[in-house]
């Protein structure tokens, strides 16, 4: 005698309705609340990152004016360096963003975060998106302690000059946490390949001397660099010249750097997660 069984259908629960609002904008948008309310919280840090780039103007700026002050292609000291510490500013705030992940993973936050609804797409972009904030408090704050020491930003080039860094600092925060992931729970593989990677862009950058005075290996090199085409176009933002072609040029290597940023940070982020 056979007997037959019927298996009812599996019954789904219903969709809440948040889940049907959600959208990858507000997924992004989350994460990057997430990601800056601990800047919120302790804005020191904000004010901690400016350590650096201050004792470079404090001690390097009067040297660089003794020495070269007189060769620089603008005419005050100020004028053509503090721009390029905006820009180192950038570089090694958003360079470094990767080790905070590097934490996350190692706390397993990383891993509580990927089993939630949000996509991955959106968690590594929200990611990104949070060094804005932090990288244009900074320069302001630059600008405003070197306002008494002479230097005279323009008012619109600055506007331009901090939006082109924000999206420079997308880029390079994307491509901080790519490295992260890919190296995972290697902490010192991370610093090796940041600090490997960190000072020939920034040497080759003009960011701390003129490079026309240099070698002519270093000035073909500096062409590719598209942290030298970051650091002329803020030159000129700040100097008021606003039609200047090194601007367009700025912009295209800081929206590059951005695209590929973003393109090898969420490839590295879904393949990790496979």
């Amino acid at each position: 005698m056979t007997t037959t069984t019927t298996q009812e259908p599996a019954v789904r629960a219903p969709a809440r309705p948040e889940d049907a609002r959600r959208s990858w904008w507000g997924d992004v948008g989350l994460v990057m609340a997430r990601e800056l309310r601990p800047v919120v919280r302790e804005p020191f840090s904000v004010v901690f990152g400016l350590v650096q780039p201050l004792v470079f103007l404090a001690l390097f700026g009067p040297l660089l004016a003794g020495s070269v002050g007189t060769d620089l292609p603008a005419g005050s000291v100020w004028q053509w360096f503090v721009p390029g510490i905006i820009v180192m500013t950038t570089l090694f705030g958003t360079s470094t963003t990767g080790s905070n992940l590097q934490y996350e993973m190692q706390s397993g936050a990383h891993e509580r975060l990927l089993v939630t609804p949000l996509s991955r797409s959106s968690q590594l972009v929200g990611r990104s998106l949070k060094e804005m904030a932090p990288l244009v408090a900074q320069a302001l704050l630059v600008v405003v302690v070197m306002l008494p020491f002479g230097f005279r930003p323009d008012p619109v080039g600055t506007v331009l000059g901090l939006a082109l860094l924000a999206v420079l600092g997308v880029g390079l925060g994307s491509l901080s946490y790519a490295l992260a992931i890919a190296v995972r729970r290697q902490e010192w593989m991370f610093w090796a390949v940041q600090q490997t990677v960190l000072f020939p862009v920034l040497i080759l950058s003009g960011l701390l001397l003129p490079l026309e005075s240099g070698p002519r290996w270093m000035q073909v090199a500096a062409q590719v660099n598209p942290l030298r085409w970051v650091v002329e176009a803020e030159r000129a933002l700040f100097a008021g010249d606003l039609t200047a072609s090194v601007v367009l040029w700025g912009l295209v290597a800081a929206a590059a750097t951005a695209v590929l940023g973003l393109l090898v940070g969420v490839r590295t982020l879904l393949r990790s997660t496979d």
